[in-house]
């Protein structure tokens, strides 16, 4: 990923880490309800990695990550951290925020219109994870990822594994990435979800249908991160 220099970010490095997805429609699970549902899917933006820390540095000019590396993913940041970076990065390159969080309440709003960058849905995470299929992986686990057979207990530098068929990185492994959603509301709250497994994860539990939720404002661990979305110009 092309380093970005603080407070000096361009709008074509940007737009460079974007792979367009296609519309279709992601077949979702939820083992806890026993339930199988479908979800229509717009055509929208993925970056092809993980924010890395050069990024993530040169938006907020912090690096939160326990393993230091400018191409390595950043990590040990929460949902709403994640969510800030997200308006940071829309603000910089005169976008609207998908992300109004109040500081009082801590109630949180999402603008699915809005033009700027966000965190993908759950649902689109797993349907560009899965490039269209409904294979819980697109390849051979040790030649897509890494998790704890390969990592050598930390995290690695993005997009040195092979690519799924649409050309994302990394979207197994690694560090698991925040999603917008709310896990279930009803039970867990406020929980987020995130996805797709990281460093330290056994095989089994590094396929593109695992799910997990944590608080947003409150969980942060080495091995996860998140990858923005933005959606497509009308």
């Amino acid at each position: 990923m092309k380093a970005l220099k603080k407070r000096r970010i361009d709008i074509e490095a940007i737009e460079e880490l974007f792979i367009t997805v296609p519309s279709g429609t992601v077949e979702m699970r939820d083992d806890r309800i026993n339930k199988v549902w479908d979800v229509a899917i717009d055509t929208f933006n993925l970056a092809k990695f993980p924010v890395t820390q050069d990024l993530y540095e040169a938006v907020t000019l912090a690096n939160p990550a326990a393993f230091k590396g400018g191409n390595l993913p950043v990590e040990t940041v929460s949902w709403t951290e994640a969510v800030s970076f997200c308006n940071k990065l829309s603000e910089f390159l005169g976008k609207s925020q998908c992300y109004s969080i109040d500081s009082e309440t801590k109630d949180i709003t999402f603008d699915f219109k809005a033009d700027g960058f966000r965190l993908p849905t759950e649902a689109e995470w797993q349907y560009a994870c899965q490039a269209g299929t409904k294979n819980i992986r697109y390849g051979e686990l040790n030649e897509i990822a890494w998790y704890k057979g390969n990592s050598e207990k930390r995290t690695q530098e993005v997009g040195k594994k092979q690519p799924n068929q649409w050309g994302l990185y990394d979207m197994l492994g690694n560090v698991w990435e925040w999603c917008t959603d709310i896990y279930d509301e009803t039970v867990y709250g406020s929980y987020r979800v995130f996805r797709g497994g990281g460093w330290c994860d056994e095989e089994r539990g590094v396929m593109a249908t695992t799910r997990r939720r944590s608080h947003p404002y409150s969980f942060k661990i080495d091995d996860l991160g998140f990858r923005i979305a933005i959606n497509l110009k009308n």
